[in-house]
């Protein structure tokens, strides 16, 4: 007989994002549906009164929230190096440093993005030498899921840490979708030719291209492969992919609000929409923007969520956390990183000067 799922407790930080508590309580309720199969408990950061407040509204979490106030937190135009010098006792802080502390197996946050991983990176540390963490999102397309990192922790990128990024990606890959043992990984650019892209892309493109990382690398793809879904894992640096993802979010939103106009112009139409009513959920949930991402290389699961994230995505970002503190995901990455180690010595160099 097996044994049951390890308890689990996610460590929010409950005064992140545009909501700060409303979405915060609501999402860790909406996640005990998504992870009915484990126990879980929330430990929960920032003002104590906000969060009472909202746990009235949520009976289901009762005896499940233990909340550990502090009446500071971190704005979101804060720069990451002021983060780092004002925020210790911040709900960020504390919410990162309770998986430190042993208290929380893992962390979810809708807060300042610089910070969180500046933050992070400080109590947590990196795995295996790597220098900052990346943060992946994942993005339904026609073959299913494709994960596209970074998109947003890293602006400017070496050839040495796109590679990095191509093993983060694949290692989090075979993770996250199981059924995928070997998944396949494509470096993006703006053309398939070798002579496209600036430097430091045709460089990891030729790391990446000498198989000693024994890695399925597809090659160069362009922005119109990651709708396609023509590769498993899409890296990228994070400016190219945080805009990338804003624009797939906006196109998303705008099909969407174009089909509810269209099927509201006439009674025919709305006749129509009600007949197909649960084909048009079920698109809708498909184009539905990720919740969260992980930040990929740290000691530690840290998953970042919109500032203006709903409830809904509040609870994936939880359930994300959930299944990835649960899995071999950090052994998976250890694995990935000592293995670049190995094979990439003369490569380490190049590896970008972190953003300041």
């Amino acid at each position: 007989m097996s044994s049951p799922p390890k308890a689990l407790t996610i460590s929010i930080d409950a005064m992140g994002g545009d909501h700060g508590p409303l979405i915060a309580v609501a999402g860790a309720a909406l996640s005990l549906d998504l992870l009915a199969e484990r126990t879980v408990r929330f430990l929960l950061h920032g003002d104590e009164d906000a969060i009472k407040a909202e746990l009235l509204r949520q009976p289901r979490l009762k005896g499940l929230v233990e909340i550990q106030h502090t009446d500071r937190r971190i704005l979101g135009d804060e720069k990451p190096a002021q983060a780092l010098r004002r925020g210790k006792g911040s709900s960020l802080w504390n919410s990162v440093e309770a998986i430190r502390e042993g208290r929380a197996d893992a962390c979810v946050s809708g807060g300042n993005t610089g910070a969180l991983m500046a933050i992070s990176k400080l109590i947590l540390r990196m795995t295996g030498g790597l220098d900052r963490p990346a943060i992946v999102a994942s993005w339904p397309t026609a073959r299913g899921i494709t994960d596209v990192l970074d998109v947003g922790a890293n602006i400017d990128c070496g050839a040495a840490q796109l590679v990095e990024f191509a093993l983060l990606g694949e290692a989090f890959h075979r993770i996250a979708h199981p059924g995928n043992a070997r998944p396949t990984v494509g470096l993006l650019n703006i053309g398939s030719e070798d002579v496209k892209g600036h430097q430091e892309v045709r460089d990891a493109h030729r790391i990446l291209l000498e198989g000693a990382l024994e890695i399925d690398y597809r090659g160069f793809v362009e922005g119109d492969d990651i709708a396609k879904g023509t590769v498993d894992v899409i890296v990228t640096d994070g400016f190219t992919g945080n805009v990338a993802l804003k624009t797939g979010e906006g196109l998303a939103r705008f099909f969407v609000n174009e089909l509810r106009t269209a099927l509201s112009s006439s009674l025919l139409a709305k006749a129509g929409a009600f007949m197909a009513l649960g084909a048009l959920n079920t698109m809708r949930a498909r184009l539905e923007p990720p919740g969260g991402g992980p930040l990929l290389g740290l000691k530690g699961v840290v998953v970042k969520t919109h500032g203006g994230a709903t409830a809904r995505q509040f609870a994936d970002a939880v359930k994300m956390a959930a299944d990835l503190a649960a899995s071999d995901y950090a052994a998976a990455i250890a694995a990935s990183m000592a293995r670049l180690q190995s094979a990439l010595d003369p490569a380490a160099s190049t590896v970008a000067e972190p953003v300041q």
